[in-house]
C-alpha cells in the first residue's frame, strides 16, 4: 500500500530554514544533482515522503516552467508547514549562493579563475556519485517490472537522441502519461496527500491570476514608464515564467536579454556564468549577480535581490496555484495509471541528465573514473553525508591534479 507522511504541524520555520539552508551551502551540480539530495535528505534519511510521493512532485514541478529543483524544495517545505515552509525552503536552499554571486560581483573584472579548475572539475566528478545513486534508487523503488523499465529506458533514449529539442522533456512526460493511462493498471490504495489537501483553492487561483496578470502585464508597464528597474523586473519574471529546463536553459536566454541592453559586459556575463556553474544551490541565483553587477554603489544590492526575487516569484505562484489541482487528479482512477506512467518517464529523463551532461563533463580518464566510483561507495555504501563526500572529493581531486 501507498502511505504518504502526513503533515508535521510542529516542525518551525526555523527548522526547515536550517535544514535547506544546509543544502543551499553542499548541493553542487545543478538541478539533476539536488534532487539526488533531497531524496537522501528527506525521503532516506528524515522519512518526511515515500520514494513515490517524492517522484510524483518531481513530475509536477517537471511539468511546470522554471527551476525544477527549486520548486521541487519548495513543495517539500510546504509539505511541513504550509506557505511559511515553502519560503523557508526557498530562502535555505537559495541564499547562500545568490549572496556569494553578489559579493563576487563587485569583485570580478573579466576574471574566470578566481575558483580552481581542479575543484570545478572534483565538483563535476561528485555529482556523478550523486545522481546515480538517486536514480538507482528510484528506478528500484518505480520500474518494478518489465514494461516500466521499458518505458524508462526508451524515455531516457528518446530525451538523449531528441536533447537540441526544447519541448523533448515535456513531449516525454505527455507521451508516457498516455502510455501509463492505456497499459498500466494500480491496484494501490493510494491516500489522500494531506500538504495537497491542505491547499487552499481560492489561494490557488489567486496565485495563477496573479502569474498571467505579472506577465502581460509587466512588458506593457514597461513600455509605457520604461527605466532600467522596470525593465529587470520585467525582464527576469519572463525568463522565470517561460524557461523550461532549469537554469542551463535560461543562463544563455538572459546572455541575448541583457547585453544588447548594455546592462553588463560579455565579459563579465561570462565571468559570472563560469562562477555560477560552480556554486551550490539553484543555477537561476545567477539573477542575483546580473542584478548587482548592473547596479552602482548600494544600488547593488538592490538590483540583486529585485532580479533574483523576479526570477524566482513565477515558481511561488505557479507551485501555489496548481498543487490543490494536482490532488484533485489524482483520484481518478485513469489519471492514477497515466501518473505511474509519468513516474516511469521522470527516472528515465534523469538517467539520461546522468549520461548527458553530468557523466561526460565529468568522467573521460581512468582517474575521473576512480574519484567518482569512490564517491558513490561512500554514499551509497558508507552512508557518509553528502556535503562531507562533496568537500573531500573537490578537495582531493585539486590536490592530485596539483601533484600532477
Amino acid at each position: 500500500m501507498h502511505v504518504n507522511i502526513p503533515i508535521n504541524k510542529q516542525r518551525s520555520f526555523w527548522s526547515i530554514l536550517i535544514i535547506f539552508l544546509r543544502l543551499g551551502l553542499t548541493s553542487f551540480g545543478g538541478p539533476v544533482a539536488h534532487l539526488g539530495y533531497f531524496r537522501e535528505e528527506f525521503v532516506a534519511k528524515r522519512k518526511w515522503l515515500d520514494e513515490h510521493t517524492y517522484v510524483e512532485i518531481v513530475a509536477l514541478c517537471q511539468f511546470l516552467p522554471g527551476p525544477t529543483s527549486s520548486q521541487v524544495g519548495m513543495v517539500l517545505g510546504f509539505f511541513q508547514k504550509k506557505y511559511l515552509g515553502l519560503l523557508a525552503a526557498w530562502l535555505g536552499f537559495t541564499l547562500p549562493s545568490a549572496l556569494f554571486l553578489m559579493f563576487l560581483s563587485r569583485l570580478v573584472s573579466g576574471n574566470t579563475h578566481l575558483i580552481p579548475l581542479g575543484i570545478i572539475h572534483g565538483l563535476k566528478i561528485v555529482v556523478v556519485a550523486v545522481v546515480s545513486q538517486a536514480v538507482w534508487a528510484m528506478a528500484k523503488s518505480i520500474c518494478t517490472d518489465n514494461f516500466k523499465i521499458c518505458l524508462m529506458s526508451i524515455s531516457a533514449c528518446i530525451v538523449l537522441l531528441f536533447q537540441s529539442l526544447i519541448w523533448s522533456t515535456l513531449a516525454v512526460i505527455f507521451t508516457s502519461a498516455i502510455v501509463g493511462s492505456i497499459f498500466l493498471r494500480t491496484t494501490q490504495t493510494i491516500q489522500d496527500d494531506l500538504y495537497l489537501v491542505y491547499s487552499d483553492k481560492k489561494i490557488a487561483f489567486f496565485s495563477l491570476i496573479l502569474f498571467f496578470t505579472l506577465l502581460f502585464g509587466l512588458p506593457l508597464l514597461q513600455e509605457l514608464y520604461p527605466n532600467q528597474w522596470l525593465g529587470m523586473l520585467s525582464t527576469f519574471y519572463r525568463a522565470g515564467s517561460l524557461v523550461f529546463g532549469g537554469g542551463h536553459v535560461v543562463l544563455p536566454l538572459l546572455q541575448s536579454e541583457v547585453i544588447p541592453k548594455g546592462w553588463v559586459t560579455g565579459d563579465t556575463f561570462l565571468t559570472g556564468y563560469g562562477l555560477t556553474q560552480a556554486m551550490p544551490g539553484p543555477l537561476f541565483t545567477f539573477a542575483a549577480y546580473i542584478g548587482s553587477s548592473a547596479s552602482e554603489g548600494v544600488n547593488s544590492v538592490w538590483g540583486g535581490l529585485l532580479c533574483l526575487i523576479a526570477i524566482f516569484l513565477p515558481s511561488f505562484l505557479l507551485v501555489v496555484g496548481t498543487l490543490p489541482f494536482w490532488g484533485d487528479l489524482k483520484q481518478n482512477a485513469r489519471a492514477k495509471s497515466a501518473l505511474m506512467g509519468v513516474n516511469c518517464g521522470v527516472v528515465g529523463i534523469l538517467l539520461a541528465a546522468l549520461y548527458k551532461p553530468i557523466w561526460i563533463s565529468a568522467i573521460g580518464t581512468p582517474l575521473d573514473f576512480c574519484f567518482g566510483l569512490a564517491a558513490f561507495i561512500s554514499l551509497m555504501y558508507l552512508k557518509l553525508p553528502p556535503w562531507f563526500v562533496v568537500l573531500a572529493t573537490s578537495t582531493l581531486y585539486w590536490i592530485s591534479q596539483a601533484i600532477n
